[in-house]
């Protein structure tokens, strides 16, 4: 399944993951995504600065659509925070988050399963 790609990404977005991935500010931010059924492409939805992870979580409605025909919503989201180490270093690590509420159509389930891989890959994230 490492090779299956459904969507593509959409080449704004792939800018946008790029400069969000060397971003410089130090707070919280969150890029939401979702899929354009019709094009086939992962597109940005949502950006949001100074996000907590709580905030992050009430920003995802369970059974809210995302697009045309899905009962239950289904996301990609790259959070960046803030993480204080143990040893007092602080880091800013990029999370991979893959929302997948029940509900789905099986077809919407396997666009976002089949082009998870490619997202991650174009956004370069290890955190998954």
């Amino acid at each position: 399944s490492e090779s299956l790609v459904v969507c593509d990404v959409a080449e704004d977005l792939v800018e946008k993951l790029r400069k969000f991935r060397f971003r410089k500010e130090t707070n919280n931010a969150a890029i939401i995504m979702k899929i354009d059924k019709d094009k086939q492409l992962v597109v940005l939805d949502e950006e949001h600065e100074g996000i907590s992870p709580d905030e992050l979580k009430d920003e995802l409605p369970e059974r809210q659509p995302r697009y045309p025909s899905c009962a239950a919503e289904k996301t990609f989201i790259v959070y960046s925070y803030k993480y204080q180490h143990d040893d007092g270093r602080v880091s800013y690590p990029l999370c991979f988050i893959f929302s997948s509420p029940v509900g789905c159509k099986p077809e919407q389930q396997m666009m976002y399963a089949g082009s998870k891989n490619k997202l991650v890959q174009t956004a370069e994230l290890t955190k998954v």
